[in-house]
């Protein structure tokens, strides 16, 4: 008799609690089972369409950084310029910071998040 039956039978469930069926249900969406819960998180996100702007700003309210594929982007440089452009004033705006991490990702923080944009000469040993 596994786990979940036998709690299922104490707190007067008959039906057997599928685990894989609760773990791809709606309430178990987002939710990391294997960490516990942080204050605030870096998010990988692919933007594909000017409608990630707002997801991206969203995510920036709520003090999450920011990892930007813009790959899918590049086939639209015009676009993806205007959308850059955005960016860069939106993360102004709230005192964040971007920066281009390579060719296909840019960085963008968080309110009071600052990104050091200058790399030291490696020291000689």
């Amino acid at each position: 008799m596994g786990l979940f039956t036998k709690l299922g039978g104490m707190i007067g469930t008959s039906k057997g609690l599928d685990v894989e069926e609760y773990m791809n249900s709606e309430e178990m969406e987002g939710v990391d089972i294997m960490n516990e819960p942080a204050d605030f998180y870096v998010k990988p996100v692919a933007l594909q369409s000017d409608a990630d702007v707002a997801l991206i700003e969203s995510e920036l309210q709520r003090k999450n950084i920011i990892l930007l594929n813009i790959s899918e982007m590049e086939k639209r440089p015009q676009t993806l310029k205007g959308i850059v452009d955005n960016l860069k004033s939106y993360v102004t705006k709230i005192d964040g910071d971007i920066a281009r991490l390579d060719d296909q990702k840019i960085l963008l923080t968080p309110t009071k998040v600052k990104i050091i944009k200058s790399r030291k000469a490696q020291q000689k040993r």
